[in-house]
């Protein structure tokens, strides 16, 4: 969900125009949302993307699973018209006052979400709220301080020092009691690329809201 800045139009980083680049930013991001994928079943039969942003993941969400019912969520205006000119089914909300009915989604999915959110505890409470019992959660949050090195290390010194609007910075057991906190139990947790939170660029969770 990215947060565009006052900036010239001309200065903004698209995601779409990041993704189209190719190389090995658009390799990792296609290797990051196919494993967050790997934790839908077919038992998932609808998804939210909450944070859809330009559309990217809802996009890939649509081709992977055409027999899903998908829909993406953003605060920003510009993102859902993005996301409306590609064809993808997508509404202006925001993430801590839903406007959706309580257990409508078998599954939900954050990516790069939770870390722009002053109040992630009532965003987590919506989840739980809008989830049906048993359904699932998959969230991805980003280790802020690896992709500043890696992109130094890359030359990309625009997107190293870009504001993405992140209010804090996750770490993996915050995550997890968090989550457990409000009604979840927690399935599956895995870094990325790597082993170690320390050398990853993001930590994945996987949560299903407890059983009535």
């Amino acid at each position: 969900m990215p947060v565009h800045p006052n900036l010239p139009k001309e200065n903004i980083l698209y995601q779409r125009d990041q993704y189209a680049l190719g190389g090995p930013g658009r390799w990792y991001w296609d290797y990051r949302d196919n494993v967050a994928f790997s934790y839908f079943h077919q038992e998932h039969k609808n998804i939210i993307d909450l944070g859809c942003g330009e559309g990217i993941a809802l996009e890939k969400l649509e081709r992977s699973f055409p027999e899903k019912k998908i829909m993406g969520v953003d605060l920003e205006i510009e993102n859902i018209e993005i996301c409306r000119e590609n064809g993808l089914t997508a509404i202006y909300a925001d993430v801590c006052e839903l406007p959706i009915y309580s257990g409508s989604f078998d599954a939900c999915l954050c990516i790069d979400m939770l870390e722009h959110l002053k109040d992630p505890a009532q965003s987590v409470r919506e989840i739980v709220r809008i989830l049906k019992p048993g359904g699932r959660l998959v969230a991805v949050v980003p280790h802020d301080r690896n992709f500043f090195l890696a992109r130094l290390a890359c030359l990309m010194f625009k997107e190293a020092f870009y504001d993405v609007g992140h209010q804090r910075q996750w770490r993996p057991n915050d995550l997890a009691n968090l989550l457990t906190s409000q009604g979840m139990t927690v399935k599956a947790r895995r870094n990325l690329p790597f082993i170690l939170w320390q050398t990853s660029l993001h930590h994945l969770i996987v949560a299903d809201k407890n059983e009535l």
